[in-house]
């Protein structure tokens, strides 16, 4: 008998087979959505997709070309960055040598300065020396005359005789201090 049971009612509704009509029905309508679906929504997925893909390999391409450039700015700002730091360096060693060669520049004209400033006071004292000597050689002589004048009782200031008489002691005793010097 139990057996017998099983068998009438797997006879009746199945609740894992659905009936047929149903059956029929629900695949019409699946084939009608999926063919709604098919002609409308799924290319117009399908287009969004394919956009969102091509603007996510876009970017990925832009970003790499944008890398590049970045890069290839860089090694040029490198070698930019390079050679003003080439040109600087060759800038202050030529100031510098230009800095030099204007001091001593500067120090030759002033030694060349000092040199005629001391040759023109050299000349300016000798030139003086000579006019005092030469001037105090005349009152030399004068006063002598005077004395001399005195000593005798008459005037001799007049006599030329006398007067060269007094110039050559004079040098006499110029010569005489020369050879004291030496």
């Amino acid at each position: 008998m139990g057996h017998v049971t099983i068998l009438a009612s797997e006879g009746g509704n199945s609740p894992l087979l659905p009936p047929i009509d149903e059956l029929i029905i629900g695949l019409i309508a699946f084939f009608l959505i999926f063919f709604v679906l098919a002609k409308k929504a799924f290319p117009s997925i399908a287009k969004t997709l394919d956009a969102r893909a091509d603007a996510i390999e876009g970017g990925l391409e832009r970003a790499a070309k944008a890398q590049e450039e970045a890069t290839r700015t860089l090694v040029a700002y490198q070698a930019q960055l390079e050679q003003a730091r080439t040109e600087a360096a060759e800038i202050r060693t030529s100031a510098q040598a230009q800095g030099h060669a204007i001091v001593e520049e500067a120090r030759a004209k002033a030694s060349e300065a000092a040199t005629a400033e001391a040759a023109r006071a050299v000349a300016q004292i000798s030139a003086e020396r000579a006019t005092v000597a030469a001037s105090l050689q005349k009152e030399i002589g004068d006063l002598a005359i005077v004395l001399a004048g005195k000593i005798v009782g008459e005037s001799l200031a007049d006599d030329a005789k006398a007067r060269a008489t007094v110039d050559r002691f004079l040098d006499d005793l110029e010569a005489q201090a020369k050879q004291a010097q030496r």
